[in-house]
């Protein structure tokens, strides 16, 4: 009998080690040709590797969450044939919210295997699995897996339910609950904390709230929307802040910059290339809406729309996902009526979007009904002082609230 050694690949741009964020397989597991085996993610990537041969799995590298070097084996696979050794290769970088499958390279001579390794206790599932499981009160070693290598489906889980397996309430309909569950950071999960653990160590913060009126502007909004051609998006409330951002920023450069902390060098920058904060189902991504200076409203609607669906079915590109300037924040109608946005690292600004509310506001008469909605936004104190920040909001709001104004040019 031989063995087959694959390699983690090497993925590029000095990255040494990539993280294990999935097992497809477990040791004693038969393989065969083209079959994904695993799943790693450096900072910008996620890497499938398939299997280049038939045989059975006698040893993983780790468990998921750990990083491995690049060129350290990843897998031993006992095969019909004499003992060879998939070398690493070089793969082409995709961005977080996609995945990238790797073919590995001709075989080579190996060394000898260690003593094959037990299999990992943890059942095979994905992470939104996992999440349907504990949505439901399932415990996953319960339930028999009919995917590759024993995998645990979603299907799995229902028909787990179906049967009645599922946890029992007690008569009068509730129950204890004793059950607790360690979650280990794994993937775009962990890439999130780190971003933000970066962010909020390395920046001071300076977050300023103002109350905008957006009685006008929805109204111009309603009536646009009904008056849309064919083929025009839906607009909502963000072209709009986005063409009140292009021309406040266009008073104030300094806010659309990036500061090198480590060279103590401000880059400000004259194309204004806006991040969206978006929810997709792997976690918080920001898809960049490029030269927002050139688009108009319906453009800026359109690239938002294709850039979000992008972003949350994982075929946005790794261009896509960069080169942001300055990042806006929105959730929409569960936006809060305050919040207090960490900013985007490198940036030194980032608008949040609260939700919009009718509340009484003075006329100078009677009390009337306004649409209002707060702006919350943050901003690096260390290149942009108080006056400089609530001068920059005030100007967005006093476009917002006169929506005339957006769309003169000069």
């Amino acid at each position: 009998m031989g063995e087959f050694i694959i390699k983690m690949p090497d993925v590029g741009e000095g990255v040494a080690e990539a993280e294990l964020v999935e097992w497809h397989v477990k040791a004693g597991d038969p393989v065969r040709e083209d079959m994904v085996i695993a799943a790693v993610m450096t900072d910008k990537a996620t890497v499938e590797i398939p299997s280049p041969v038939n045989g059975t799995v006698i040893w993983l590298a780790g468990e998921v969450g750990d990083r491995i070097a690049v060129k350290a084996p990843l897998v031993r696979i006992e095969t019909g044939g004499d003992a060879v050794e998939a070398q690493p290769v070089v793969v082409a970088l995709a961005p977080v919210a996609e995945t990238t499958k790797v073919a590995t390279a001709k075989p080579a001579p190996a060394t000898p295997a260690p003593a094959a390794a037990a299999p990992p206790e943890k059942p095979l599932a994905s992470p939104s699995v996992r999440l349907f499981a504990r949505e439901s009160g399932v415990d996953l070693r319960q339930v028999q897996g009919t995917g590759p290598a024993g995998r645990i489906l979603r299907e799995d889980i229902e028909q787990f339910l179906a049967q009645g397996s599922g946890p029992v309430a007690a008569k009068n309909g509730l129950a204890r609950k004793t059950a607790t569950e360690e979650i280990k950071l794994t993937g775009l999960r962990r890439r999130i904390a780190e971003k933000m653990v970066l962010s909020t160590s390395r920046i001071p913060h300076i977050t300023y709230v103002e109350e905008v009126d957006m009685t006008a502007l929805e109204e111009l909004r309603a009536t646009m929307n009904g008056d849309r051609r064919p083929g025009h998006p839906k607009l909502t409330v963000l072209p709009f802040l986005m063409r009140a951002l292009v021309k406040a920023i266009s008073e104030q450069p300094e806010v659309n910059a990036t500061f090198d902390d480590d060279a103590g060098i401000i880059t400000r920058h004259s194309a204004v290339h806006i991040g969206i904060a978006t929810q997709t189902p792997a976690g918080l991504t920001v898809p960049v809406v490029r030269h927002a200076e050139a688009r108009g409203i319906w453009d800026c609607a359109a690239e938002i729309g294709r850039l979000a669906e992008a972003a949350r079915s994982g075929t946005a590109t790794r261009d896509e996902l960069s080169g942001s300037t300055v990042t806006i924040s929105s959730l929409g109608a569960l936006g809060g009526i305050v919040s207090t946005p960490v900013i985007n690292h490198p940036e030194v600004a980032i608008i949040g979007v609260n939700k919009i509310a009718t509340r009484p506001a003075w006329d100078g008469t009677q009390f009337v009904p306004r649409k209002m909605m707060n702006l919350s936004s943050s901003f690096d104190h260390r290149i942009i002082d108080g006056w400089d920040a609530a001068t920059f909001v005030q100007r967005i709001r006093t476009l917002l609230e006169t929506p005339a104004l957006i769309f003169i040019e000069g």
